[in-house]
């Protein structure tokens, strides 16, 4: 398992934040599948034009080995710095990522004196939902989506590792369900529900329960065809490493194996023109990667 940095870091927090987790060997992640359908409708989304407070959360919430980037509590907190006492926009498109990291950054938001709008560009899945949360307003595109689902992890271990695993996250499904009920005013039953389910709502059903408050004008948006194509390749290799680990590897272990097909150890995202970094290739490479690991 993956030890998670200790994100206990916020001495004030307004009504509403979430708790924080401290040290554990325990990362709650984004799905393969939820990598996939960002992939055919999130991928390369982005916003037409920004301003000087505009904060872009495009890509993979929680640091990420496989662009070399990610979107963390600590970038966030420094680009709040940087705008000062002043409204804030902050654009997302991303699959999610880490949930405990995207706890993070929706208090980091929370504690921000001025308003927040949030605008869902094009997909606000797992933990980016929760970042999402943070806006005093929430607008999202018709094609957009929002995806509410419980913490997902993965974990080794005996039966009372796993009892104690659950044990820990419960509350923290507990939390998501109150501040999605109090943000949407539905009951919190309800929210457990679709959470339970992994729902993804599109634009029109985000507002009709109450997570967006406005559509989003399609003039702001665009597609970007080289950034979707880089999009899509990094996830195929995050939903990879995911896979693998869930077959029985360390995540350590799966990288290796991964890089060793990929024909650049250690190295971040590479053009798809790059031999062995990129295309049909290789994403066939590592599926068989994958049908040898677990068969």
């Amino acid at each position: 398992m993956t030890r998670n940095p200790d994100l206990r870091i916020f001495a004030k927090a307004r009504p509403g934040a979430l708790p924080m987790p401290g040290n554990r060997d325990i990362s709650a992640l984004a799905k393969p599948n939820v990598l996939d359908r960002w992939n055919d409708d999130g991928a390369g989304i982005r916003a037409i034009a920004s301003g000087d407070n505009v904060i872009t959360m495009f890509g993979a919430i929680g640091e990420d080995y496989w662009s070399d980037s990610g979107i963390t509590a600590k970038k966030v907190t420094a680009q709040l710095r940087a705008i000062g006492d002043r409204p804030v926009e902050v654009q997302i498109n991303s699959p999610g990522g880490d949930m405990f990291e995207g706890i993070a950054i929706y208090n980091v938001l929370r504690e921000h004196p001025q308003d927040i709008t949030v605008k869902v560009m094009g997909m606000a899945a797992s933990a980016a939902s929760i970042i999402a949360m943070a806006g005093n307003t929430v607008e999202i595109g018709a094609a957009s989506f929002i995806m509410i689902h419980n913490c997902w992890v993965l974990a080794i271990g005996n039966r009372h590792d796993m009892a104690e695993t659950a044990s820990f996250l419960a509350p923290f499904d507990q939390a998501m369900a109150d501040l999605y009920a109090q943000r949407t005013g539905s009951d919190v039953a309800d929210v457990q529900k679709w959470m339970d389910a992994e729902t993804f709502m599109s634009g029109s059903m985000a507002i009709e329960r109450g997570f967006a408050d406005a559509m989003l004008s399609a003039d702001q948006v665009t597609t970007d065809e080289d950034t979707k194509a880089a999009d899509r390749h990094v996830n195929e290799l995050r939903a990879m490493e995911l896979s693998l680990v869930a077959s029985g590897h360390t995540r350590t272990e799966a990288r290796a194996r991964i890089n060793k097909i990929k024909g650049t150890p250690g190295a971040a995202l590479e053009p798809a023109t790059t031999p062995g970094a990129g295309g049909t290739a290789l994403v066939g490479a590592l599926r068989g990667l994958l049908a040898t690991a677990t068969a």
